[in-house]
């Protein structure tokens, strides 16, 4: 089947699944959604979505099935609970998760509906943010049989700047987890970083520019530091999440047995940020731990 002739389900409407739709759409693909809250299917029709009344309805209008929700509990109840994709007679299609979840529990759910339905599974979990789902270029890290990554590689690759197999199902859920040990700690390091500069008086907003070409540059550097110092901490994507992920690394690397010293302070430290109230907010918010003029 010629990719443009996919007809795309997509469950998880929500600040990820609003980018990739809105790209799939742009790009010429049918689509049609699922989410919880109706609000965001509402808001998808406006570009597009066709509306889906489950799961179920969703797999089985469409060739390949897409998700992105927020916790590997939420994957199992969208496959296997009431209405979910299991219960589709669609036999034989491909299911494409782009949430982060835990890994054993990735390999034993794609089993399962493997053995029940026949059905393909590919973890593809991303990195980028909402943005960068609308203009392609995500970094996706996927796992799944050769043939099935074959299949929907050109796909895949329109979605991303940089498209990486890591191997089996269950792969790209450990390379997402080595992802997230770079990027979660760093909000810490670059919030910390903040705190000084402004409290010896500096012009931080010359930081990124004037550290780019060094060892300190980076695109969170670039990207989030200019957030922080403005104090933008409108959610691209949620601090609950990130204690989610530190959390998931954290058993990850018990199972592993190797330590992640620097994952379990910053998991702390978010732990304490979520508990006041600021688990909506971005994950830069985690600044307010730090700012001498924010009274968390």
């Amino acid at each position: 089947m010629n990719a443009k002739q996919y007809n795309i389900g997509f469950i998880g409407l929500g600040l990820m699944g609003k980018g990739f739709t809105e790209r799939l759409v742009k790009m010429g693909y049918s689509v049609i959604g699922y989410d919880l809250d109706f609000k965001n299917v509402k808001e998808a029709s406006v570009y597009g979505v066709r509306a889906g009344n489950s799961p179920e309805d969703v797999a089985s209008q469409s060739d390949i099935v897409m998700l992105c929700v927020t916790s590997t509990d939420a994957v199992e109840e969208v496959i296997f609970g009431p209405k979910g994709i299991s219960q589709s007679t669609n036999s034989g299609s491909l299911l494409i998760d782009f949430s982060t979840t835990i890994v054993a529990s990735t390999k034993k759910m794609a089993k399962r509906l493997k053995d029940e339905t026949n059905m393909g599974w590919i973890d593809a979990p991303v990195s980028g943010g909402p943005d960068a789902c609308r203009d392609g270029s995500l970094a996706i890290m996927a796992g799944g049989s050769k043939d099935d990554i074959e299949s929907v590689r050109p796909l895949l690759e329109q979605l991303s700047t940089t498209f990486t197999v890591f191997g089996d199902v269950g792969a790209g859920q450990v390379a997402k987890m080595v992802n997230q040990v770079l990027v979660l700690n760093n909000y810490v390091i670059l919030a910390e970083a903040l705190a000084l500069a402004e409290a010896g008086g500096i012009d931080t907003s010359k930081i990124p520019e004037a550290l780019a070409a060094g060892h300190a540059g980076s695109n969170l550097l670039r990207d989030i530091f200019p957030r922080m110092i403005a104090r933008d901490f409108e959610p691209k994507g949620y601090a609950r999440q990130i204690l989610k992920d530190l959390d998931m690394i954290h058993d990850l690397a018990k199972e592993f047995k190797i330590p992640t010293p620097m994952s379990a302070q910053a998991a702390a430290l978010f732990r304490i940020l979520n508990s006041k109230g600021y688990d909506n907010l971005d994950g830069i918010a985690i600044l307010k731990l730090l700012d001498q003029n924010d009274k968390v």
